[in-house]
């Protein structure tokens, strides 16, 4: 599986020899790839009048692309305001909510994620075939349609170690702008066009997974609302700022005066997370190791709204973590 932002191709459709011959050498002669492109395809033809555009395929003749939209930005930061709201309205009625629930999306944005994901990880099990994703800059959709295939297809990443570690490859490393697009929660009044819930749609759909699987992946909720508190408020340096560059150098403009020493001025989150008192609280107790592919059910029926994160400001979980702690204490006696 690759992953890379999209080709500039531009409106004279400039070519790049260097970028065919890679993806040619990626390839043996008589394979066929994949490009899924997060863009529909009228997106795609018009970045090229910006300077963007996709591969075209007199240029890349063994790759077959595949256009599946995905929401990046504000479209999916209002779905993301519009269903807490909705989920902190407690005067509304039945019919209300399920109206209300409708018109925001979300979940339809947690399915067409998935049905993406799923795609590639089809193309790569099934028809063991190469896979390129690629959406606008290649650090937001992108990264979320190639974290999600690989915890459906390796069970390594399925395990906390893992999971972390891909975390740390497919969003921090790669460059997902977690300062501009966890600037302001659902609950600010400000609006700024470079907020969008990425990272949590992808943590929504591995919740989606964790509920439809839940003896395959060894973290429990507790985790996912652990990452989702800290890519928007941290004690921790693991989510500041946008990329590498910024975390090791970070230089305010007009000055030579260096703001982001990440690693030697903070502490990282995984460390905490790791410290054996912590680690247990993450851990699901029913988690039993499975080699095979997860394939999650996108049918309307399967998708669920995640409670545990969109209610929990106004109802308790006590009585869900009482359970889970004698579920715990019932699997250490065993």
């Amino acid at each position: 599986m690759l992953r890379s932002s999209q080709p500039l191709t531009g409106p004279n459709r400039k070519r790049c020899r260097e970028d065919e011959m890679l993806l040619g050498m990626v390839l043996d002669e008589g394979e066929r790839g994949f490009i899924i492109d997060t863009r529909s395809a009228q997106a795609a033809k018009q970045a090229r009048m910006t300077g963007g555009g996709t591969e075209p395929k007199s240029s890349y003749p063994q790759w077959r692309r595949l256009h599946r939209p995905l929401e990046r930005g504000r479209p999916l930061q209002e779905s993301f305001i519009k269903l807490v709201e909705a989920c902190n309205d407690t005067s509304i009625n039945m019919d209300r909510w399920l109206s209300r629930l409708e018109s925001c999306r979300w979940l339809s944005h947690v399915k067409a994620a998935l049905s993406t994901a799923c795609l590639a990880a089809q193309c790569m099990d099934r028809e063991e075939a190469s896979v390129l994703v690629h959406g606008v800059e290649g650090t937001d959709t992108t990264l979320l349609v190639t974290a999600l295939a690989q915890v459906i297809l390796d069970p390594s990443c399925r395990t906390l170690a893992g999971f972390q570690g891909l975390l740390e490859r497919e969003w921090i490393e790669a460059g997902h702008p977690f300062h501009l697009r966890c600037a302001r929660s659902a609950y600010s009044h400000a609006r700024l066009k470079q907020e969008a819930p990425l990272f949590l749609l992808f943590l929504d759909c591995v919740w989606q997974l964790s509920r439809q699987f839940p003896f395959s992946l060894e973290f429990g909720e507790r985790l996912l609302l652990t990452l989702f508190d800290n890519a928007y408020a941290s004690a921790y340096g693991t989510f500041l700022c946008n990329n590498e560059k910024e975390r090791r150098v970070g230089r305010e403009l007009g000055t030579p005066q260096c703001l982001c020493k990440v690693k030697e001025s903070t502490h990282s989150l995984w460390a905490w997370l790791n410290q054996p008192g912590e680690k247990k609280k993450y851990l699901n107790p029913l988690y039993s190791h499975n080699a095979l592919v997860i394939w999650p059910s996108v049918e309307p029926q399967s998708i669920q709204l995640w409670q545990g994160l969109f209610f929990r400001w106004i109802r308790s979980s006590q009585y869900l973590d009482e359970a889970w702690a004698e579920i715990q204490r019932l699997a250490e006696d065993d």
